[in-house]
Order: C-alpha cells, then sequence, then structure tokens
C-alpha cells in the first residue's frame, strides 16, 4: 500500500491550502485515513480523521473550524482543506491509513503513511 500526499507548498498567514492523499489501493470500510503533523523540534501530531464513508470525522482542536476533512472514493483520495492558516500550522503533513477500531489519535497505531508535504505559513 502507497500513500501519495501532496498540495503543500508557502503560503500568507491567513490564505489556504488543499492537501490530498492518494492511496494506490481501492479502500474500503476497513479503513480509515488520518492526517498528523510534525513540526521542526516536536513530535509528530494529530490533526483530522475520517472514515471510508465520510460519515464520522473528528480534528484537533487548534484547528476545528478551520480544517476539513472529506474524501472521494472513486479517486481514493483524501482531502485536507486548511483555512485561515496560522504561521503554526507550519510543519510536514502526512496522510496515514489505520484500521477500523484501532485508535486514530496515536500515529503508532497507523498501518500505512505517505511521504509527507510540507505546508509553510508566513507571518
Amino acid at each position: 500500500v502507497q500513500l501519495q500526499a501532496s498540495g503543500g507548498g508557502l503560503v500568507q498567514a491567513g490564505g489556504s491550502l488543499r492537501l490530498s492523499c492518494a492511496a494506490s489501493i481501492r479502500t474500503t470500510s476497513a479503513y480509515v485515513t488520518g492526517w498528523f503533523r510534525q513540526a521542526p523540534g516536536k513530535e509528530r501530531e494529530f490533526v483530522a480523521f475520517i472514515t471510508y464513508s465520510g460519515g464520522v470525522t473528528d480534528y484537533t482542536d487548534s484547528v476545528k473550524g478551520r480544517f476539513t476533512i472529506s474524501r472521494d472514493n472513486a479517486k481514493n483520495t483524501v482531502y485536507l482543506q486548511m483555512n485561515s492558516l496560522r504561521p503554526e500550522d507550519t510543519a510536514v503533513y502526512y496522510c496515514g491509513l489505520n484500521y477500523r477500531g484501532r485508535s486514530y489519535l496515536l500515529g503508532s497505531a497507523y498501518a500505512y503513511w505517505g511521504q509527507g508535504t510540507l505546508v509553510t505559513v508566513s507571518s
């Protein structure tokens, strides 16, 4: 299984980016997809997750109301729309594939990871 994360870049504070995570397999309801991020000198942290149906999502408190996770199962792709970006959102963003039923908050629980895409927000 391979995950390809893309869409990162340099943006000014208050701007927007949309990240994409494309899977090499047709995912099923057995999987959930999560986004994590890792800022320089910090540990990887949970950002958002979504179930296969899209019916269940969750976000870390610092991005609620600004980020939206969604998916297009026909394209095997999960998106992270990031609005009102702040300098503290600067990080490498990773998407991961996890088995449903495992903790979606813990990076160590994820079975597969993409290579990461860098988001830089300037003040």
